[in-house]
Order: C-alpha cells, then sequence, then structure tokens
C-alpha cells in the first residue's frame, strides 16, 4: 500500500523527533502522530479530554504549511517528492528557547523571539508547493472569514487558502481549545509541570513532517523530510 495515499488532506508540519518533547506532547494531546494511534493522558485534576479535544487530531505540531486538498490532477506520490526535493534546498532554522504562552483564550508553546529564518522557511514551503493545493470553496472562505479577518488576512486566505500565512505567520504547538477564564490558569501551571524542561530548550529544526488526514480527521506522519545539510 502506497503510504502518502487515502488522506483526505496533506500538511507540512514540525513535529520533534523521537525524545522526551515529542512523548509529552504525544501524551499531553491523547494522540501520537507519528505512531498514529491514542496516546494515554496524564492523570489530572483537569478535565484533559474536552481540554484538549479540538487540537488532539492535529497532533503536537506546529504548522509551516496548512491543511490542503490536492489540487485535481496531483498526487500523494508527485507532491512527496516536490516536498522531499524542497526541504533538500532550505536550511535547518534553530529556535530559541520556548515559552508556554497564551494566544487569545488557548495556551501554546512559542519561540521567543521567533526568527527570521524560520519565517522564510514556513513561506518557502507554502509558496513553492502551493501548486498541490485544491482552490479554497467558497464555504472556506466563508468559514474563514466567519472568524473575523483584518484585510491583510482577508488577501492572504484569497492568494493561499489560509489567512495566517507569509507575514500573519506565528509559530506555536497548540496545547488546548480555547479555555475559561476561571480555568486558565490551572491548565498553564498543569502544561508547565507537565513539559518541564522540554519546553524550555531551544531546538533546531532539521527535517519537515508531511502530514495525512485520515476519515475522522486525525493526522498521522507520512514521512519525515531533512532540510539541507
Amino acid at each position: 500500500m502506497n503510504v502518502t495515499g487515502g488522506y483526505a488532506r496533506y500538511a507540512l508540519y514540525y513535529t520533534p523527533p523521537a525524545g522526551p518533547l515529542a512523548v509529552a506532547g504525544a501524551s499531553w494531546l491523547g494522540w501520537d502522530i507519528a505512531q498514529g494511534r491514542i496516546a494515554p493522558q496524564p492523570a489530572l485534576a483537569l478535565n484533559m479530554a474536552a481540554i484538549t479535544a479540538e487540537p488532539r487530531k492535529y497532533g503536537f505540531h506546529a504548522t509551516l504549511k496548512p491543511p490542503f486538498r490536492l489540487a485535481e490532477g496531483q498526487t500523494p506520490d508527485a507532491l512527496l517528492q516536490a516536498a522531499r526535493d524542497l526541504c533538500a534546498a532550505l536550511p535547518p532554522v534553530t529556535l530559541p528557547a520556548l515559552r508556554l504562552a497564551r494566544l487569545g483564550r488557548f495556551l501554546a508553546l512559542i519561540p521567543d523571539p521567533q526568527p527570521a529564518a524560520l519565517d522564510t522557511l514556513a513561506a518557502r514551503l507554502v509558496a513553492d508547493l502551493d501548486a498541490f493545493r485544491a482552490a479554497a470553496t467558497p464555504d472556506d472562505l466563508a468559514r474563514r472569514r466567519s472568524a473575523g479577518l483584518t484585510p491583510a488576512q482577508d488577501a492572504l486566505l484569497v492568494q493561499w487558502g489560509y489567512p495566517y500565512v507569509m507575514d500573519e505567520f506565528r509559530f506555536h504547538m497548540t496545547l488546548t481549545g480555547k479555555l475559561e477564564a476561571a480555568d486558565i490558569t490551572a491548565v498553564e501551571q498543569s502544561a508547565r509541570d507537565h513539559f518541564g524542561a522540554h519546553a524550555t530548550d531551544g531546538l533546531t529544526i532539521t527535517d519537515i513532517t508531511l502530514a495525512g488526514s485520515d476519515t475522522t480527521g486525525h493526522f498521522h506522519q507520512i514521512a519525515r523530510l531533512p532540510l539541507l545539510g
């Protein structure tokens, strides 16, 4: 069976390699994207299933090229090869320490600060592989616009199928769905304890993950694509 086929959508993510950070992320969310299976969540005085329900199906990741359907005439194998070739020409990116941040009403790990080289990496993945993306449907556009977009974000949505790319790109590894104000402090402390030093170490992105979503919407690692060097 071709491992690239049979997926409804594809995406290019950063996912940590096998190790403590990847284990902590899979456990927190309850989904192991690398293994494509449910991961036991920690026993905390929180409703972890509810807190992580929204981001769970995506796995522990940071989006670089947002999920997309394949354009007519394109194939999963061609996407894999093009993505592999592109990544082989792009340099690794070193991030500063990650920190736990409140982004509106949800929690995420973000680099502080976000390096320009990371912006460049994400922009190349979005633009250079855009031929593989099916155009956004009217329903797609309406759904995104219902969240309230700036004119710049709307222009990005029309051009690239997603409003938070290019100048609007912010690298973040989502840990929760939207939280109630009364709960956010407790969840924040639990996340800080759960990730510990693994969330504060700097890291170097040396490969990109091509991922695909199954019929339930859960994303699976298809391949890890090494960057230049």
